[in-house]
């Protein structure tokens, strides 16, 4: 296992400066994850860390020892990509060993690791297979054997169930989160599907244009938002926006006026630096929103404009005070129609409550 540190680390592309001063800490064994939009500095963070880039200011250690200019094959790690990347002449078992071959490795021991990591993997009945005859799930474990055979002190997913099915992503997801129950190694996992994030990291790192907007865990993040940004990224569906006014404030309520003219009193666990007057957004989350009237002390007025059914649950999207976007997530099924005007409940201790500049003032 390794740790893994990142001290100011930048990169430049010519004058396009893409990582802008990251700091993290990665103990050993920790799964984590790296999640944000395209284009944010997953990929390019985790290449660096690979050293299939180089860094344009800052240091990296692994182990401590800094790897600035050690080789990607020194430097203790295996990195499975979203490619397959396997040789479609060879078998299973040659693919899995042929790393292990290249640098001088005896033939028992390829096929003591090879056959080690085919258990693990629940490969053994398809080492004799070529590429060709495997299915897209079947070919990515082949990718993770390839990295596992190496021994490595870490693994670097770079978006590995991107070109699978939605049942092979599942399918995968549980097989990397029981490889890592199993073999205990450092994992660094880079994704933009925050579903992926929230069920398999320890620790998750919200990345946004090259900089690190919050780092915690799942239920960290989704509980306690850092900004506006995070709480919009963080959740499934995203989490619901309204706009605000502030009316009043003590130490322990912030008394808001809605889109709707209504004044709620949310409660705060930190002293609010606002003002009367000021404009805010309340965030309430679509699973924390109810139909029955007993499960929140706050009610809105909801217009339905479509209404998805997926027998265990309803999705309503619709507005709320003519505001566009706004989404409920009802367990099982309700008997709502689109365009029917219904009342809406949700509990004053769901909300978060941001400021103008996006920063949550309520955590």
């Amino acid at each position: 296992m390794a740790d893994i540190k990142l001290s100011n680390v930048k990169k430049r592309f010519g004058k396009v400066q893409t990582i802008h001063g990251v700091d993290l800490e990665i103990d050993h064994g920790e799964f984590v994850v790296f999640v944000g939009p395209s284009g944010c500095g997953k990929s390019t963070l985790l290449r660096l860390i690979a050293g299939l880039e180089t860094i344009s200011d800052g240091e990296i250690f692994i182990d401590g020892n800094m790897v600035n200019d050690v080789e990607p094959a020194d430097r203790g790690i295996s990195m499975v990509f979203q490619s397959y990347a396997l040789y479609p002449h060879m078998t299973v078992e040659e693919n899995m060993g042929f790393g292990l071959k290249m640098n001088g490795v005896s033939k028992d021991e390829v096929n003591r690791q090879v056959l080690l990591a085919a258990k693990t993997l629940q490969l053994e009945p398809l080492l004799k297979r070529r590429p060709k005859e495997l299915s897209g799930g079947q070919r990515q474990r082949v990718a993770i054997g390839r990295a596992i055979v190496r021994n490595p002190s870490a693994f670097l997913f770079d978006e590995p169930l991107s070109n699978l099915d939605a049942e092979l992503r599942v399918e995968m997801r549980l097989q990397i989160a029981r490889l890592h129950q199993e073999i205990d190694t450092t994992m660094i996992y880079v994704t933009h599907d925050q579903v992926e994030a929230m069920t398999l990291a320890d620790k998750i790192v919200v990345l946004r244009d090259g900089r690190i907007e919050q780092v915690g865990s799942p239920l960290e993040l989704y509980n306690k938002p850092i900004n506006m940004f995070v709480a919009g990224f963080i959740g499934s569906p995203k989490m619901n926006f309204v706009n605000g006014e502030v009316t009043g404030s003590d130490k322990e309520y912030l008394d808001i006026r809605l889109a709707d003219e209504q004044v709620v009193s949310i409660p705060m666990t930190q002293q609010a630096s606002v003002n009367v007057g000021d404009k805010v957004k309340v965030g309430i989350r679509p699973e924390h929103i109810h139909v029955e009237e007993e499960k929140g002390n706050i009610s809105i007025r909801f217009a339905s404009e479509v209404v998805e059914r997926l027998g265990n649950s309803t999705y309503l999207f619709g507005q709320f005070a003519q505001q566009e976007g706004f989404i409920v997530h009802h367990p099982g099924d309700k008997e709502v129609q689109a365009f029917d005007n219904i009342d809406l409940y949700f509990a004053a201790s769901d909300c978060h409550v941001f400021d103008e500049s996006g920063i949550c003032i309520s955590n």
